[in-house]
This record gives C-alpha cells, sequence and structure tokens, in this order.
C-alpha cells in the first residue's frame, strides 16, 4: 500500500512527442516574455536553449513533422529582430550589452532560420494564429488521455478513487496555468477557442470519455470557473471579432462608421453646421489616443460634405488647410520624416490642389492675420476672407522634402525616386511664385523667392559641346538643341531677377545673405569667375559670417569651396589656395560642408546632438566631391609651396603655406620604402619631389595620373592649364635651386629644357628678377641671363647666420631665466 504522499509524487505516463513539444512551447514562453521587456541578452540566451531543445526533438520531429508553433516562434523572432535593429534611435538607447546581444541574435538567427526558409514563407503567407494555443490545449489533453491509459491497463496499475481525484487537481492546476497564461496574452486567449472547434469536429468516440471525465472534474468549481469566460467575452468584442465567412481574424474599428456618418440623417448642411463638426473634429487634435490617420479621413470626408452641399470654394480652402495641417501632424516626431506614401498621396496632392483653387478664384483673400472672427464664407460677397497662409505651407513641405532625402539612404533606388519629386515641388514653388506676385507683399515675395533659388543654385547647366553634339543629330531636334542653348542664360537671368530684387526689397538680413551666396555659388559654378569674385567681396560677408546662424554658415563654405574650385579651372592658383584653405586646413571638410558627421576624439556627442547635426546635412544630389576638394588643394599647395621652399631653403624661420601638405610630405619621408604611388596623396607627394628636382615630366605624369580631374566639366581645359602650371613652377624652382652652379643660362636652353615658348621664359624670369627673388640681369644681344653672385649669401654664410640666430636665441632665454630667479631687472 502507498501512502497519500507517495501517490502525490507518482509520475504521469507521458509520450516522448509530448515530453520534448512541451519543452520547446515551455522556452518559447521564456522568450516571450523577454521580447515584451526588450531583455536582448536574455533573448539571445532563449534563442539558444530553443535550438538545443529542438536538436533534442529532431527524433520526434522527423516522425510528426516540424510543429507550426516552433515555425511561428522563428517568424516573430525574426519580425522582432528585424524591428529593434531598424529602429536606429531604439537601438542607442540599448546598453551596451543589450545592443551586443541584439547584433549577435540577428546574425545568428539569419543563419539558424535558413533551415526553415520554406516553412517560413509558407507560414507568412497563411499565418496560423493558434499555433501556439494548440500545444497548450495538448498539455490538458495529454493529462487526460493519460488517465485514459490507465483504465485500460492491468488492474495493478488501477488507479483507486483517491487518487483519481488527486489526478483531476493536476488537470485543474494544468487548466488553471492554460487560463492564466491566456490572461496575460490576449491574442492567445482569442486563439484558445478556435482550437477546441477544430479538435472537436476530429474527435472520435473514444475521445468521448475523457471529455465526460472532464465535465466530472471541473464540477464543483462550476461558479468561479465560470466568472472568468464572461470578463473574456465583455473584453474580446473591443479588440476583434470573428469574420465567418473568412478563416481569418479582422480588426474593429468603430470610428471608421462614424467617419462615414459625420451628420445624423435629414441635417441641413450649412456653414455654421460645417464649422461647428470641424472645430469638433479639431478639438481632439493631440490628445491622448486620437487616431492621426482617423481625423485626416474625417476631415476628407467633411470637405466632401461641404462640396456636395456647394458651400463655396471659401469653405473648401478652410478645410484645406486643415487637412495640410493635420497632414504635417501626422508625424510628431521632429526628428524622423513622414512616410513615402503619406507624402506622395496626401501632401502633395492637396497642397496642388488649394493652390489650383486659389488661382482659380481671384475674390478668395488668404491672409495670417486674419481672424477667425472676421472669415467670411458667403458666395454673394465679391472678396471672401479665409485665416491661413500659403507660403508658410509651402516653406515647411519644403523642408519637409528635404528630411525625406535625409532619411533615405543616398545610394539606394528609393532616394532617386524621391528625387523625382523635385519637379514637382519646384513646380508648386513656381505656381506659388506667380500667385504672390499679383496678391503677396514684399517679404512674401522675398521669402519665395528665396526657395526658388535654393532649389536652382546648385544645378550645373549643360555645356555648349553637347549641345553642339544635340544639333548635329537630326534636324527633329532643332528646337530642342535652341532651348539647351538658351538654357545656361536662362538660369542666369533668373537667378539675376529674384537675387537683386531680394537685394533691393528685403528687410530680414538672412534672407539676404543666403541670396547673395547662392548667386556666388551660382556664378562658380558656371565659370564666371570676376562675376563671382567682385560679389563676395563686396558682400563683405567674411566679416559677418560668424555671428550667422549655422546654415547660413553651412552656406558660406561651401560657397568659398565652389568658389576656390572655380578659381582653380582658370588658373589663379593662389586664389584657390586662399579660397579653400580655411575649410581644408581644419581636417574636418566633411562636417563643414555638412556632407557626413566625424568621429570626434574630445569628446562624443549626446544623441540629441546628433540628431540636430543630422538636421543639418546636405542632401547627397548637392555634395561637392571632397576628393577633388583635396586634391586640388593640395595641388595648389604644391605649385605655391615647392618653388617657395627652393628660394628659402636655408632660412632659419620658415613661412609654412600649407601645413597639410608638410605634413604628407613629412609622412612620406618617414617611410622607409616608398613604392609606386596608388593613392591621389601619394601622387601629389610624387610629383612634388619630381618638382624639386626640375623633372617637369615626371610631375605631370603623376599629377595628371589621378582620376579625379574627370569630375571637372572642363575637364581637358584643367589638365592643359596644370600642365601650363608645373611647367612654369618647375622652371622657377630649377632656378631657385640651381642659380648658384650657373654663371650664365641661355633663354633657348631653359625654353627647350621646359617646353615652353621663350616669350614665357623670359616674363617669367623677368618677373623673378623684378620681385628680387632671383639676383640676375638680361644679356639682350646674346638672349642670355647672368648670375650676381655678390648679393646673396653662400652656403656656409647662410649656415654661420642661421647659428648665430640659434645662439642669440639661446643667450636671451638663459638670461630672462636668470632674472626672474634672482630678481634682476
Amino acid at each position: 500500500m502507498f501512502s497519500d504522499e507517495e501517490e502525490e509524487t507518482k509520475r504521469v505516463v507521458r509520450s516522448q512527442k509530448d515530453k520534448r513539444f512541451d519543452e520547446l512551447s515551455n522556452v518559447i514562453k521564456q522568450l516571450k516574455n523577454h521580447k515584451k521587456i526588450k531583455d536582448m541578452a536574455k533573448c539571445l540566451t532563449e534563442f539558444e536553449n530553443l535550438g538545443k531543445a529542438f536538436t533534442k526533438a529532431k527524433a520526434v520531429v522527423d516522425k510528426e513533422g516540424i510543429p507550426p508553433f516552433f515555425i511561428r516562434a522563428l517568424s516573430e523572432l525574426e519580425d522582432f529582430v528585424k524591428e529593434n535593429w531598424e529602429d536606429a534611435e531604439g537601438r542607442k538607447k540599448l546598453s551596451k550589452i543589450n545592443a551586443r546581444a541584439l547584433a549577435t541574435l540577428r546574425q545568428k538567427l539569419r543563419k539558424y532560420s535558413k533551415d526553415f526558409e520554406d516553412d517560413i514563407e509558407k507560414y507568412r503567407e497563411n499565418p496560423v494564429q493558434s499555433g501556439e494555443s494548440e500545444v497548450e490545449d495538448s498539455e490538458v489533453d495529454n493529462v487526460l488521455y493519460s488517465i485514459e491509459s490507465e483504465d485500460d491497463s492491468d488492474d495493478d496499475f488501477a488507479p483507486r478513487p483517491e487518487s483519481f481525484k488527486k489526478k483531476g487537481a493536476q488537470t485543474r492546476k494544468a487548466a488553471k496555468t492554460v487560463c492564466s497564461y491566456e490572461e496575460d496574452d490576449s491574442d492567445d486567449s482569442i486563439d484558445w477557442g478556435s482550437s477546441d472547434e477544430s479538435s472537436s469536429e476530429e474527435s472520435s468516440e473514444d475521445e468521448k470519455l475523457p471529455q465526460e471525465l472532464h465535465a466530472s472534474m471541473f464540477l464543483k468549481k462550476a461558479k468561479s470557473d465560470g466568472s472568468k469566460p464572461e470578463k473574456k467575452k465583455k473584453k474580446t468584442p473591443k479588440i476583434r471579432e470573428k469574420d465567418e465567412d473568412s478563416e481569418g481574424w479582422t480588426e474593429v474599428k468603430g470610428i471608421t462608421e462614424k467617419a462615414k456618418h459625420l451628420f445624423p440623417k435629414d441635417t441641413e448642411i450649412t456653414v455654421p453646421v460645417v464649422l461647428k463638426k470641424l472645430h469638433e473634429i479639431l478639438s481632439a487634435r493631440g490628445k491622448k489616443g486620437t487616431d492621426r490617420t482617423d481625423q485626416i479621413e474625417f476631415l476628407m470626408e467633411l470637405r466632401k460634405v461641404a462640396e456636395e452641399a456647394k458651400l463655396g470654394e471659401a469653405m473648401t480652402v478652410k478645410l484645406m488647410f486643415n487637412i495640410i495641417s493635420s497632414i504635417f501632424d501626422y508625424n510628431p516626431n521632429v526628428a524622423t520624416c513622414m512616410k513615402a506614401d503619406m507624402w506622395q498621396q496626401y501632401r502633395l496632392k492637396a497642397i496642388s490642389e488649394l493652390i489650383a483653387i486659389l488661382e482659380n478664384n481671384s475674390g478668395i483673400f488668404v491672409g495670417e492675420h486674419v481672424m477667425e472672427e472676421n472669415e467670411t464664407f458667403d458666395m454673394k460677397e465679391n472678396q471672401q476672407r479665409i485665416r491661413g497662409c500659403v507660403l508658410s505651407v509651402i516653406e515647411r513641405m519644403d523642408n519637409e522634402f528635404t528630411k525625406m532625402l535625409q532619411g533615405c539612404d543616398c545610394h539606394s533606388t528609393e532616394y532617386v525616386e524621391r528625387l523625382k519629386d523635385e519637379k514637382t515641388v519646384t513646380d508648386i514653388i513656381k505656381r506659388l511664385q506667380a500667385y504672390l506676385e499679383k496678391n503677396g507683399t514684399r517679404e512674401e515675395l522675398c521669402r519665395i523667392y528665396l526657395r526658388r533659388i535654393e532649389h536652382i543654385y546648385y544645378k550645373m547647366v549643360q555645356k555648349d559641346k553637347e549641345k553642339q553634339d544635340v544639333e548635329k543629330e537630326k534636324q527633329d531636334n532643332e528646337k530642342e538643341s535652341e532651348e539647351k542653348k538658351s538654357e545656361d542664360e536662362d538660369s542666369k537671368n533668373t537667378m539675376d531677377f529674384l537675387c537683386k530684387y531680394i537685394y533691393s526689397k528685403d528687410t530680414s538680413d538672412r534672407i539676404r545673405t543666403r541670396a547673395m551666396m547662392c548667386h556666388v555659388y551660382h556664378h562658380a559654378l558656371h565659370n564666371r569667375w570676376f562675376a563671382a569674385r567682385d560679389l563676395m567681396l563686396m558682400s563683405h560677408l567674411q566679416e559677418t559670417i560668424q555671428h550667422s546662424d549655422i546654415l547660413t554658415q553651412i552656406l558660406y563654405n561651401r560657397t568659398m569651396v565652389q568658389l576656390g574650385l572655380c578659381a582653380f579651372r582658370h588658373g589663379m592658383i593662389k586664389d584657390a589656395h586662399n579660397a579653400l584653405h580655411d575649410v581644408q586646413s581644419s581636417g574636418r571638410a566633411k562636417e563643414l560642408l555638412a556632407q557626413g558627421l566625424m568621429q570626434q576624439r574630445q569628446f562624443e556627442r549626446t544623441p540629441e546632438q546628433e540628431k540636430i547635426e543630422k538636421r543639418r546635412q546636405v542632401p547627397f544630389h548637392m555634395h561637392i566631391n571632397l576628393e577633388l576638394l583635396e586634391c586640388v588643394y593640395l595641388t595648389s599647395a604644391m605649385l605655391l609651396e615647392i618653388p617657395f621652399m627652393a628660394a628659402h631653403a636655408y632660412d632659419h624661420r620658415r613661412r609654412v603655406i600649407s601645413k597639410s601638405f608638410h605634413y604628407q610630405l613629412r609622412q612620406s619621408d618617414k617611410q622607409t620604402l616608398v613604392g609606386p604611388p596608388e593613392s591621389m596623396r601619394e601622387h601629389v607627394v610624387a610629383a612634388s619631389k619630381a618638382m624639386k628636382t626640375g623633372d617637369w615630366r615626371k610631375c605631370k605624369d603623376y599629377i595628371l595620373a589621378v582620376k579625379v580631374w574627370k569630375l571637372f566639366s572642363c575637364a581637358d581645359q584643367v589638365k592643359e592649364m596644370l600642365t601650363r602650371k608645373i611647367q612654369e613652377e618647375s622652371l622657377r624652382t630649377y632656378l631657385f635651386t640651381y642659380n648658384s652652379v650657373y654663371d650664365s643660362l641661355s633663354l633657348h636652353t631653359l625654353a627647350e629644357m621646359f617646353d615652353l615658348p621663350p616669350s614665357v621664359v623670359h616674363s617669367t624670369i623677368s618677373k623673378m628678377i623684378i620681385n628680387e627673388e632671383l639676383q640676375a640681369s638680361w644679356d639682350e644681344p646674346t638672349q642670355t641671363v647672368v648670375m650676381h653672385r655678390g648679393a646673396e649669401p653662400t652656403l656656409v654664410q647662410n649656415l654661420a647666420l642661421q647659428l648665430a640666430d640659434k645662439v642669440g636665441n639661446l643667450v636671451e632665454n638663459n638670461e630672462r631665466i636668470y632674472e626672474t630667479k634672482h630678481g634682476g631687472f
């Protein structure tokens, strides 16, 4: 005879399948709990446990097939990992442990899910919502079937009534755990009910006995158990309702029904009724629990009702302003952009319709200073007044468009698709410009002109060669070629008209400053060097730009860089170096031009600072190539620095023109073995070393081997200019280096050596003599340069002078230290 305690601990006989599937379901429950609190480290641990449990159940799985709740768990985990990985802001808030765990989990899940790709795809096509609840049903059924199996076994193992009661208690405990799990997860509680129907249809006569036992066991607690399902019945209809025709589940939204019926039947639609309903809808704006999508649908439906009642275009304009503002409010986060479908379907369409209504109805006056009490909707009046500002709507639309470009991956097709909307945005701005030229004030015109300028100034017009190619193709394209010929003039004339109006009419300093810099940028981009330089010098922006806002400073940096590139294309090497020096010498060109963020060694940015700086970034299609910029700067520095170094080789304190260029030279000198140049910087350094010795051909080959020169629209002209400059500067360097070796030099010999016309060699040497850089004179009959040795110190004399300077400095320092210690004067 066994005691009661021994009978309580008696094991229930369960199959291998039940044990393994039960173990899998327990791990999945733990994984779900950790997902709710976003504990990535625990999620990773439970995922590894899930893999181990599945490996243990391999024999059962091979026989029975992969359980659906396991595929469901993998699919949900994939969605969970993908959602958290794409949330860049959320990832930054994670701790280091959780962030590392998320990356590891993503990698392991990808590798693990490859074996179940087909099953996961089938699940996603037709999701089995009751995957986990079926397993939980089986936990109770397993206990009941175990009792049935014990009844069918030998009499020695037949249970006594006491043990039968205890087993009934065990089944009640199992049922309670399932009920508690249902209360925790509403989705599974719904799935629980559907699984009973499917299982009851497949039940046979042998399964009727466990159902009768189930009813008798739960008879004592019928009252307490009955109360819980009643609560669930009240809750579930609010969340979901079953669609009898379809197998799936559909969400119930009571608000959509209200959107269809804004007014009761037989209500007379008048202006006061519509305004009252509008105020009711707007009163819910910003409140907790308000669905922004439903609010947009409300307003769209209200507009349809007003148009059907023929309340006039003024009422339509009033509702359109509110629809557009609700679309703006759809995305409350300032740091992120709105979705593409909302942008395309609602915003651009709504704004275009609004401008069309205003263009076709000259009697409607729209102004931000009109009070709501003074609004007029009477169609009989000549002028109807509506509160609103179309210009503010367009400005916000333009800012949102820039934000969308910032939010896209610049190398993806999505960026190209969004960039196609710029034509629509520009057309809307043009239409508003034409409307404001008739009805707007000077301030509004200046603001819309600036928006138009900011969409024009960075665009390059095609060159004449391409236009000539188009002319040669076909006679049918003659009109197109003529239009292209006038594009450069049109953009120039448009910029001149818009900017000059702002110069004369604008009262705010910021709009005039930005317009002037855009004007300079446009001149420089189209190789109008002297116009761009004169306008920049007349503006005196260099003196006041540090007091401007950060976006204006970024535009100033972009303008100076474009000015430097224009000067370089025209052969103004010194001007190009001066324009590029401030941006390039700092080593933060990428950040100063707002083309990306750089890692800071001294301090780390806070998440808020990083968000602000990302909002200032320039869209990718407006970027200036940083490698081209650095190449132009280093080449300009080489053409200035190498002759200067040769002329002042023995100076004690030599002036440095470009620190970054000297840094590249020092880095090259430190290398024990210098191979052939590969990068752009190595090419410039190798060219500099060749120029030092006067070998201009090697210098030219190294410089022209750099591929970035192709990025210039006039690449051939730039290469010709570079070749000429290298020849001239190599001649100067040769004369500075070897003038002490020669008594005289023939003009024709130098011309042949550097492949220059004699007139260019004569003018170059004459400039050096006039500027007292070379102690020499011309012998005109023999066409030679005669060197004068008396004025220049020899090498030994130069070294002696340097030693005397250093000794003098040492004596002064010692005397100063002595005086500070002993108090002498």
